[in-house]
């Protein structure tokens, strides 16, 4: 894997070692999160955070572990950091890092205060909400560490305030049960209780968000380091309270022998590969429903959409086909009506999106192209068939195949249901509605995916493919601008008129989603250099295109503010590193170079969230990420094509 490494000029200037967060997953959709310097900069992070019944459900426990040495001398040295609301940071341990590493996706910090060197190294027990610190003395000593445990138990979308009942402690052997909710284990455990009030996260902040909270300080453990190589180690887990893990030294080693067995499975042909497939294991996980995909860490659960867009790279770049035929099974039995359900974050199964169902007739496409496992094809079959049938009659939100045409339609009035779906105030930003160009280029890809399978299973296919050649002679006849690209959406509803209105026109702006129409297996267009080149020249970035071209009206540079600025430039200028996949199809494609297109995705590596690719970034330079610093798509996406 490529080396992420820092050492004091990064980790002890607090704005560098803030901006870099790394990610430990448990398998299940929780994890531990922070940054390089220890600063807590957003109300997810934490040590100890929990998944409910769905991945998105996700609760805050175990916030930190702020250690403390105790010198000969009778010093006390604090190396934990906090920053407050009255604007301080303390303590500063972060000046004291000489060095900081993620080596197989596992964080470890080492501090030095002269001669003696402490190291911390975190990780989680796959499969099981249960954190490990373990602490070991690189050099010096004697010396004594205290490990302060500061707790809560809320939501991860909220915070909690110390004006309301302080948190429950139950005492047990070595620790203490929090909220009747997680455990903490660890030598020379001694109780506190009491607030921490006017904690700080100055990334909320800059979103707009409430940035408080109060902590809980719980008690503190504490154990003498008598000679290099002496450990002192911590366990936090929920479920199971009284089934004790592993010790700590053995979790973090069965957690480093099994990220070097995920990259070894992944077959990597170099160094990036082998990030990003290791990149790839955070997002999928295990639920009491089986096998799903984390769109996005910290704050995202399941979407469909996300899943089947991610589902190449991340389950047949990684040798995960077994587990991706089993998501597949499970996604299929979701559909109705002809569309896959969107499983959203708030918990409640919808069926609201256009292209959610139309890139799950590509993954189960792809999936049997790849692997050869014509019986999963033939299994799903009668429902892929179902699906076509329900847009050629009709279905929800008006999506539905004009019979005009044999181009897919859509909208509804307040629907926002292609993956430009963000809404200010309820209102979508960018609506849609008519025929967009993705839309109609995986309709062509689709129809044309399920004619192959049932071809393959020795079924008729006719009707199935002269629905694919009347859309495709649509689709070539009605897309092209007299600009050099493809027209964004088709007869959209005029701004003057209502949807439905009488009068429609055609939208041009320069737009990535075009790109679909060149890069799909069976896209509807031959690649086209000119029009890839117009392409290049107003949406390509270090980063991946932007949603926008800049000439455009309305276009925002940058993703920044409250939630109704951001979602407002969401899509509107916004770069989406997972759009390099289609970009690079397509230009490989057309028969054009592509090696030097990944250059800016492959340092940000080790810029953002650290060893994975962020979901967005501003669309004017320098291009700082923005959006989950972690992001199952943009992962899966540069992961697929780079190869």
């Amino acid at each position: 894997m490529i080396e992420i490494r820092y050492g004091s000029q990064v980790c002890g200037e607090l704005t560098s070692a803030a901006s870099r967060e790394w990610l430990v997953p448990d398998g299940l959709g929780g994890y531990a999160m922070g940054t390089v310097g220890g600063l807590r900069t957003r109300r997810y992070h934490g040590l100890l955070v929990v998944p409910g019944e769905t991945p998105a459900s996700r609760k805050v426990g175990l916030v930190s572990l702020d250690p403390a040495v105790l010198l000969p001398s009778g010093a006390r040295v604090r190396l934990g950091a906090h920053e407050w609301v009255s604007g301080d940071v303390d303590p500063r341990g972060f000046e004291l890092l000489e060095r900081f590493d993620l080596t197989d996706g596992l964080p470890r910090w080492r501090w030095r205060i002269g001669d003696v060197v402490i190291e911390r190294e975190l990780a989680m027990l796959p499969g099981r909400s249960c954190v490990a610190v373990v602490h070991r003395l690189v050099s010096g000593g004697p010396v004594e560490l205290e490990l302060a445990a500061a707790c809560t138990w809320r939501d991860a979308h909220g915070e909690r305030r110390g004006d309301g009942p302080p948190l429950r402690m139950d005492p047990v052997d070595g620790g203490a049960v929090i909220e009747e909710a997680y455990r903490l284990s660890g030598p020379g455990w001694s109780p506190q209780g009491h607030w921490w009030r006017g904690v700080y996260h100055r990334e909320e902040a800059a979103r707009g968000l409430h940035p408080e909270e109060d902590l809980w300080y719980a008690g503190q453990f504490r154990d003498t380091l008598h000679r290099p190589g002496d450990t002192l180690s911590v366990l936090a887990w929920a479920t199971d309270l009284e089934q004790e893990p592993p010790p700590g030294p053995q979790v973090v080693a069965s957690a480093r022998q099994r990220n070097r067995q995920v990259v070894a499975a992944a077959r990597a042909a170099d160094a990036v590969e082998a990030t990003l497939a290791l990149a790839a294991d955070a997002f999928v996980v295990r639920t009491a429903t089986g096998p799903d995909v984390v769109a996005g860490y910290p704050w995202f659960g399941a979407w469909s959409r996300d899943t089947m867009i991610s589902y190449e790279g991340l389950f047949l770049r990684t040798g995960r086909a077994d587990l991706g035929r089993e998501l597949l099974r499970s996604y299929a039995a979701t559909l109705s009506e002809g569309m896959l359900a969107n499983t959203a974050d708030t918990g409640r199964v919808e069926y609201n999106t256009v292209d959610g169902t139309l890139w799950f007739l590509h993954a189960v496409s792809r999936h049997v192209t790849v692997t050869g496992d014509t019986d999963l094809g033939d299994d799903l079959l009668p429902a892929l068939r179902a699906v076509i049938d329900a847009h050629v009659a009709g279905t929800r939100y008006g999506i539905a195949v004009d019979p005009t045409d044999g181009l897919l339609a859509c909208g509804a009035p307040g629907a926002a249901l292609t993956w430009m779906d963000a809404r200010v105030y309820g209102v979508p930003v960018t609506p849609r509605h008519g025929k967009p160009v993705e839309v109609n280029a995986l309709w062509v890809n689709g129809v044309a995916g399920v004619a192959e399978l049932a071809e393959l299973a020795g079924q008729d296919a006719e009707g199935l493919h002269r629905l694919h050649e009347r859309a495709v002679e649509a689709f070539r006849k009605r897309f092209p601008t007299p600009a050099g690209w493809l027209h964004d959406v088709v007869d959209a509803p005029a701004p003057a008129y209502p949807l439905g209105g009488a009068a429609h026109h055609d939208d041009d702006l320069l737009r990535p989603n075009q790109l679909l129409a060149w890069s799909l297996p069976f896209a509807p267009m031959e690649p086209d250099a000119e029009a890839l080149g117009h392409l290049g020249a107003g949406l390509l970035t270090p980063l991946g295109p932007r949603s926008l071209s800049p000439d455009c009206p309305g276009f925002l540079g940058r993703h920044r503010g409250g939630p109704a600025e951001r979602d407002t430039a969401y899509h509107q200028g916004t770069v989406w590193p997972w759009l390099i996949g289609p970009y690079a199809d397509a230009v490989r494609r057309a028969g054009l170079p592509v090696d030097d297109l990944f250059t800016g995705l492959e340092a940000h590596l080790s810029e953002y969230g650290l060893g994975s690719v962020s979901e967005t970034a501003d669309g004017t330079a320098p291009h700082t990420a923005t959006g989950c610093p972690f992001q199952a798509w943009s992962v899966a996406e540069l992961l697929r094509v780079r190869r």
